[in-house]
């Protein structure tokens, strides 16, 4: 889900400038491997990298098309009005989370990399009550408007245009928590052809400057 608003922005581009029709279909990457497994039709899969490896050594993807594109930061967000807690060191992390009542998180890699993150601190027992995972395809951000939680974690792209939310920043030092997402091509894909074009233009320049504006980076080299 974090990829879905640069997915779309790109897909049409390339449509206008290439005449090429793109159409991508969003999900949690959950969800979408499951898809893969059960054998959806589809040419293109863009995924969080782990789960892209694993989906190619099952032998779902066309050899040598997987490669990485983006990074996407996992950062704090506060509901619009409340303090915005200072992330600049690890001690203020603490702080947040001890401060919170109810905290928001993702499923998926990130969602797990935070529960992690939470043991190493050593708060796994002290917030086990606090936390609360929302449902997949649903931005944990969305728990922060509706009331549901004081702090949220997740990826950037996916909180950076959700409305009565307030970003306080990427995790500090070596508490910060990153995604990288790929694409590949699928093995039963239907048009291999074009799926690799449109994959080479998500890592392009263009594909790189549109990632910046939604909050991600690209990974360098990530064009064939």
């Amino acid at each position: 889900m974090a990829t879905r608003p640069l997915l779309a922005e790109l897909s049409e581009r390339i449509r206008h400038v290439h005449g090429l029709p793109v159409r991508f279909e969003s999900a949690g990457g959950v969800e979408i491997a499951r898809r893969v497994r059960e054998g959806a039709e589809a040419d293109l899969l863009v995924l969080a990298d782990g789960a892209l490896t694993a989906l190619e050594e099952e032998g779902h993807l066309l050899a040598g098309s997987a490669r990485p594109l983006w990074i996407s930061q996992v950062v704090a967000a506060v509901p619009a009005g409340a303090p915005v807690p200072v992330l600049d060191s690890e001690s203020g992390l603490r702080s947040a989370l001890e401060a919170a009542r109810s905290i928001a998180y993702s499923t998926g890699p990130s969602g797990t990399a935070l529960v992690e993150l939470i043991g190493r601190l050593g708060f796994a027992d002290a917030l086990a009550g606090r936390l609360v995972q929302a449902p997949p395809g649903v931005p944990a951000g969305s728990l922060l408007a509706s009331g549901r939680a004081d702090l949220a974690f997740q990826q950037h792209s996916e909180l950076m245009d959700l409305p009565g939310v307030v970003i306080a920043g990427p995790l500090p030092g070596d508490t910060a928590i990153s995604s990288t997402f790929g694409g590949a091509v699928l093995a039963s894909a239907s048009r291999p052809g074009p799926a690799l074009e449109v994959l080479d233009f998500f890592g392009s320049g263009t594909g790189s400057e549109s990632a910046r504006a939604r909050g991600m980076r690209a990974v360098q080299g990530s064009k064939r």
